[in-house]
């Protein structure tokens, strides 16, 4: 009786796993063909040295004073960063 629970088990696992080997095969073959039409597209190297700039909040405490600072981070393209305080509100 053992054997025969063992034995089914087996045949059922196999029966789950074995599609999804088949489906994982049919999905290299179309990123494939997808890293082929990528490779015909230009290189464009020139984005990577653009600078970038997003504008973020903080909550900073000084003292016993709690403010909210409103600044603006600067990225430049060989990894050094700028940070510069717009506004500064008081909060507690």
């Amino acid at each position: 009786m053992r054997k025969l629970l063992i034995l089914t088990l087996m045949f059922g696992n196999m029966a789950v796993f074995v599609p999804s080997a088949h489906a994982n095969t049919a999905t290299a073959a179309v990123t494939g063909t997808e890293q082929l039409w990528r490779g015909e597209q230009p290189r464009r190297r020139y984005n990577n040295r653009r600078t970038r700039t997003y504008t973020t909040t903080r909550i900073v405490r000084r003292g016993r004073a709690v403010y909210r600072e409103t600044i603006r981070v600067t990225r430049y393209w060989n990894g050094r960063t700028r940070s510069r305080v717009i506004r500064r509100v008081r909060i507690r």
